[in-house]
């Protein structure tokens, strides 16, 4: 189950680098981006709650996950090719 959320993961960046190229931001830029999709798991769960009481679906808020994972993965990406020693 692992690899294959870890797939969905590197395929959502590969779409990000498809979409905006290479983004090398400075961590407070990459902090206010990855903020920005927390907002979008956060708005995803609660309406998935208050919409659809008792018939949740959560399938917005897991696509929202798979989101911040790979937002996550690209600022590690950005810290690491920006210090190489």
């Amino acid at each position: 189950m692992k690899e294959l959320i870890i797939q969905e993961i590197l395929g959502e960046r590969e779409k990000q680098d498809q979409k905006w190229g290479e983004q090398n931001h400075k961590p407070m830029e990459w902090v206010a981006i990855l903020g920005e999709e927390v907002g979008e798991v956060n708005k995803a769960a609660l309406e998935a709650y208050f919409r659809y009481k008792g018939k949740e679906d959560y399938s917005e808020y897991r696509k929202e996950l798979v989101q911040v994972a790979a937002v996550a993965l690209a600022m590690i990406e950005c810290f690491d090719r920006n210090n190489e020693s």
